[in-house]
């Protein structure tokens, strides 16, 4: 007799496929709240037309604000690292070679341009004795929004527009789902840095995501409890 029919070895695997999701879940719902502070307390913070360091800067408030949200990037990071690994583990022996290396390569640049920008933006801030000259601000300023806008929102688009072919492939994401992942995608790629808050629709579908997988995962759970308890030994 096989391992896999050995009722021994079938509990861990089940139990195993059960917690994938959840993790991802989990994983993704810290990723999108975090990523939501940082994105809104940012976009409140510093003026949209904020091309000298000048007053703002000088405001307590507003500068503990986006130093606050600057803190909170790499774990942001971190949770949407975590997210990709279970959302790969769960998708598993059915990913298709192509929608998976552009998957997990736009997720891992994504990230990459975050943290960048977190860093050229943090820079220029976190020395609160010495306020940056005009041209060294404009150059900060200006790279930490191509940084984050034209590559790492770009990628983001690549990312969520990989993730619902693979999902709506394996038949893991309803329709509903599908259509926003789509829409959010071609939105980010061609409409983010024209249209203010547009980013914010990437930690949205990805708390969409994450609570979906979730909602699933636990009646999953409920339905392998129900069925274990009627179960003769």
């Amino acid at each position: 007799m096989s391992e896999l029919s050995d009722p021994a070895h079938v509990g861990p695997l089940t139990r195993d496929a059960l917690r994938t999701p959840r993790a991802a879940a989990v994983a993704g719902i810290a990723f999108a709240v975090l990523l939501f502070i940082v994105l809104l307390v940012v976009r409140l913070a510093i003026p949209a037309e904020a091309d000298d360091a000048g007053d703002w800067l000088a405001d307590d408030r507003r500068r503990n604000a986006v130093i606050f949200a600057l803190n909170l990037v790499p774990f942001a990071g971190i949770a949407f690292l975590w997210f990709i690994g279970v959302v790969r583990d769960r998708i598993g022996a059915g990913e298709d070679r192509l929608f998976s290396t552009v998957f997990l390569g736009s997720g891992l640049l994504f990230i990459a341009m975050l943290f960048a920008g977190g860093a050229v933006g943090g820079g220029l801030m976190l020395d609160g004795a010495a306020r940056p000259t005009g041209g060294v601000w404009s150059f900060g300023r200006r790279a930490t929004h191509t940084l984050f806008h034209v590559y790492a929102m770009r990628m983001a688009a690549v990312f969520t527009i990989s993730t619902t072919m693979i999902a709506t492939r394996l038949r893991l994401a309803p329709g509903w789902l599908t259509v926003l992942g789509l829409g959010t995608g071609v939105i980010l790629m061609l409409a983010v840095g024209v249209f203010p808050w547009v980013e914010l629709l990437f930690p949205t579908w990805v708390l969409a995501l994450s609570l979906h997988m979730l909602v699933v995962s636990l009646r999953t759970g409920s339905s392998a409890s129900g069925r274990a308890s009627v179960t003769p030994r």
